[in-house]
Parts: structure tokens; sequence; C-alpha cells
């Protein structure tokens, strides 16, 4: 609420001694009625401020002023427009899936240096990073209801045109360099098309003829501006209104985890050594050449989602940095065909 207007006229309404008062406060020199006016605001103010020291349990959840968080990334590439929309999933992300944030930054650590460095190449947005994050939770298994699949969250048609492999053998949708690269040129080509991050990254989750629809509905031709994804926002689909929000708000916790007590230990980075074996080669057979358990080799090649290299041809796989050598003296003997180390 505001104060009265010292300038307007009293009301009528009211006891006698109600008018009584309203007429003197009238009659008053105006600077002094300003000072009265300042100060029933100040007094308001107090008011407030202890009613909230009696109820700590109605305060707001998040003891973090978000949007002056939102103002201390300078060094951001993608607009920061905190809202209400941003702020309710601040909230969520440090209260009801504060346990998925939190494991978001234990697996920036598998990938993040790998994408971050990707996005820095082109040029493009190091915040990017927080799209695969909210797509997948950065798990290379991830699969969607619609079958969308990987970090990034590729349907098939979409990632073979893109380049990526997906048939019964190979799914280059699960490879996080593979789907990275091919993820960072279709927000390279929205980003063209719509002119703003924002609307690029809702046609990554809407696909962009939705949101050209919602643009043309709301006449503002083919974008342009950050600030039209709030425009059509209420003609987007149900997921999509959330989606930039989602990405704003991981944004924010994320590059300042600490300040928000967000507690993660970021994961081992993803790092290897390539060696080309024969067709059909297992998995298995690899990591029996290394003495290390299947799973290391699964989780550094799931791409080969039978665990086996395509049969009638080499095929490059994915061992622990430095150890390359040790698989092609560990296969040499008993290899129906050369194996080498290769680079990436």
């Amino acid at each position: 609420m505001h104060p009265p207007d010292p300038e307007q006229p009293p009301s009528t309404c009211g006891s006698p001694r109600t008018r009584q008062h309203s007429r003197i406060f009238r009659d008053l020199p105006r600077s002094i009625r300003a000072v009265f006016a300042g100060l029933v605001m100040v007094a308001a103010a107090l008011v407030t401020l202890a009613w909230w020291g009696e109820r700590p349990d109605s305060r707001p959840v998040s003891p973090f002023p978000v949007a002056e968080s939102a103002g201390s990334l300078l060094d951001t590439r993608l607009p920061m427009q905190v809202n209400e929309r941003v702020e309710v999933w601040v909230q969520r992300f440090l209260t009801t899936h504060r346990p998925q944030m939190e494991e978001y930054l234990v697996r920036d650590g598998l990938y993040g240096d790998m994408i971050r460095e990707k996005l820095r190449a082109r040029g493009m947005p190091q915040e990017l990073i927080y799209l695969a994050m909210i797509e997948s939770g950065l798990h290379t298994s991830a699969v969607s209801p619609a079958a969308a699949s990987g970090v990034w969250q590729f349907l098939g048609a979409t990632a073979r045109s893109y380049g990526l492999v997906v048939d019964g053998w190979v799914d280059e949708r699960r490879d996080p360099v593979r789907a990275t690269d091919a993820a960072l040129d279709y927000l390279e080509e929205l980003h063209g098309e719509f002119g703003s991050w924002y609307l690029a990254a809702a046609a990554y989750n809407a696909g962009p003829a939705r949101v050209m629809a919602a643009l043309s509905r709301n006449g503002l031709g083919e974008g342009g501006e950050e600030a039209f994804y709030w425009e059509i926002i209420q003609h987007l689909p149900r997921e999509t209104r959330e989606y930039v929000p989602k990405l704003l708000a991981a944004t924010l916790l994320g590059q300042q985890a600490e300040h928000f007590g967000l507690e993660a230990e970021p994961a081992l980075p993803y790092l290897f050594d390539r060696v080309l074996v024969p067709g059909g080669t297992s998995l298995v057979q690899v990591a029996r050449s290394l003495d290390a358990p299947p799973s290391l080799l699964r989780e550094l090649n799931p791409h080969l989602i039978r665990g086996v290299t395509p049969p009638g041809r080499s095929f490059p796989v994915r061992v622990p940095l430095g150890e390359s050598q040790r698989v092609v003296m560990g296969f040499l003997d008993g290899a129906p065909a050369p194996l080498r180390a290769t680079a990436d």
C-alpha cells in the first residue's frame, strides 16, 4: 500500500474526528506535509520488518536476492533476464529439485570443460552448457518419452540430419563429444534464424516451426530480440514456456553455486585416448587387456549400444587417457587385424 498523497483532497467518509484531522493536515505547509508523509512511510517499513522478524517461516525460501545475483554475472554472454518465472525455478532448484541441481554440478566436472571449450571456439555463450543440463542432467543414457536420447536429447531424424550415426550398433546421440558438435551446429543455425538465444533455445525444445508460428501470431516477424520470447510465451507448448526460465535459473545457480549454498564435488573430467580395433571387438575384451572393469569402457563408449564395435570394419574405441599402448600390446598377439592408437 502507498501512503495517501498529501495533494489529494481528504476523504469525506469517516468519523467527525477523522475529518477534523484531515482538515488540519490539509492546512499544514506543503513542506511539513511532505516530511510527515515520509515519516509515515518509514514507520510502515519498520512495522513490516518487525513483522517479518517475528515470522521467519513466512519469508521466501531462498535467503539470496535473485535479481542482485543475476546482476553480478558480469562475464555472461547469455542475456540474464530474471523475472517471476525464473525465480520460481530458482526456488525449485534450491528446494524440491535441489538433488537434481547438485547432480548437474557433479556431472559438470565430467563434460563441462569439453563443452565449454567447444562453445568458446565458436564464440557462443558458454552458459549454453546449462541447456544440456536441463535437457538430460548431462546423462548420456537419458531417453525422453518422445524417444529423444543422449546429453543433448536429439530425436533420431534430427540427429541424422546433423551428421550423427544412429543405427543398430552405434548411436552417436549418446556420444557426448559428437553430440555436442551436432547440438552446437543446430543452435548456431537456430540463432542465425531467430537472432536471439532465448528464441533459439525455445526452438531447440519445441521446433523452429512452432516458434515461428508464435512470432507470426504476435506480429513479431522472424524474431531478433530476446524480449520476444516473453511476448510469445503463452503461444508456446507448456514445456517450452518453462524452458528458458529453467535455463536461466540453472545458469544463475550453476555459476554461483557456492553463493547459493549448493554443495557438489565435480566428477573427474571425461578424458581418453583412442585405439583402432577390429570390427566385432567387444568392450569386455578391451577391458580385459587393461585389467579394468568393463563398466569403465562402457562409460567411455556409451555410443556403442551393444558393447561391441560394428562388424566388417575397424572402429575407434575410447580407452583411459594414457592407456592406448597397453591396449595395443594386450591385443597384438591374438588380434585378427592390426591395432593402433589414433588421435581423436
